[in-house]
């Protein structure tokens, strides 16, 4: 007697055979992945759409970033369940109870969140690296909200050289009143523009600056710009807090992003095990696939 109801392989044929099926999971893990390649490159579309470098123009730099940390979120969250869903449709049951179908389908969902996590990482680093950092640079910059420390960097060695007055500026050998000429080969040495920024480097890494530090930079300053020691300090010690203020916003910028991929991980593996255990209750139940988790069927005459 044929009994209904039993899936393919019984408890005899099923021993020694291993229950998770590799195929269902990496057709949900590519499925995932491509779906989150395209969602990225969606967002970053309507990203740059949203920015403009015109003043009282776009949207501002705090809603973009905010919209941003959404979009992230949301379409690694979406793309893990959907894979994870296929994952545990496609899956074949055996002969099990339902907490174990249900624990079986859940952990098939994990098994997609991690392999498609490890191909995300290996697309990003082989194909997609020179195509992220070009667009996060992109919408940073027109953003206004995100710099690089090299960028912020260079910011102030620029206001810290700059020349007093635009005629100073104009003419770079013309002497000052009881000082020295200063040629010009000195005043616009890229060496001394090199000396200053890793000396600012060593400050904001080592949290203080030395004396001797603060006077060769001082002297620094007060040889290419023409100023007096005196303004010359002064703006040395704006340029450490400037350094120092650049490297700890960047610095709060990779926490932020840090907890935030941290934290779109862990909510998609929690979605992906759902999603998972739903497409097995679907695949069990005969639910036709309309692309949503209800449980409505379609009855003769409807």
């Amino acid at each position: 007697m044929t009994q209904v109801g039993v899936p393919i392989a019984s408890k005899v044929d099923a021993a020694g055979l291993s229950y998770v099926e590799w195929s269902a999971v990496f057709a949900g893990a590519v499925l995932a992945a491509a779906l989150s390649f395209v969602l990225l490159t969606f967002g970053t579309a309507i990203g740059l759409s949203a920015t403009s470098p015109w003043p009282n123009s776009g949207l501002s730099a705090k809603v973009i970033a905010s919209l941003a940390v959404f979009w992230m979120m949301a379409q690694q969250i979406g793309s893990v369940m959907v894979g994870a869903y296929v994952a545990g449709r496609m899956r074949s049951r055996w002969y099990e109870t339902g907490h174990e179908s249900e624990f079986r389908d859940g952990l098939h969902g994990t098994l997609v969140w991690a392999v498609g996590v490890l191909i995300s990482a290996v697309l990003v680093f082989a194909t997609a690296a020179a195509v992220t950092k070009m667009a996060v640079d992109v919408a940073g910059k027109a953003a206004g909200s995100v710099a690089s420390s090299s960028d912020a960097m260079e910011a102030v060695l620029d206001t810290m050289l700059r020349p007093a007055s635009t005629a100073q500026a104009n003419a770079p050998n013309a002497p000052t009143a009881g000082r020295q000429e200063v040629p010009l080969r000195v005043q616009a040495s890229d060496e001394t523009r090199a000396e200053a920024s890793r000396i600012l480097a060593g400050t904001t890494a080592s949290g203080s600056i030395t004396p001797e530090n603060r006077t060769r930079l001082a002297h620094l300053v007060s040889q290419r710009t023409s100023i007096s020691p005196q303004e010359a300090e002064r703006r040395v010690d704006d340029a450490v807090n400037a350094a120092r203020a650049a490297a700890d916003k960047s610095r709060h910028a990779a926490v932020l992003t840090g907890f935030v991929t941290a934290a779109a991980l862990i909510l998609s593996l929690g979605a992906g095990w759902w999603a998972a255990m739903r497409g097995g209750h679907h695949r069990d139940t005969s639910v036709p696939a309309r692309f949503t988790f209800g449980d409505r069927r379609r009855t003769p005459g409807t």
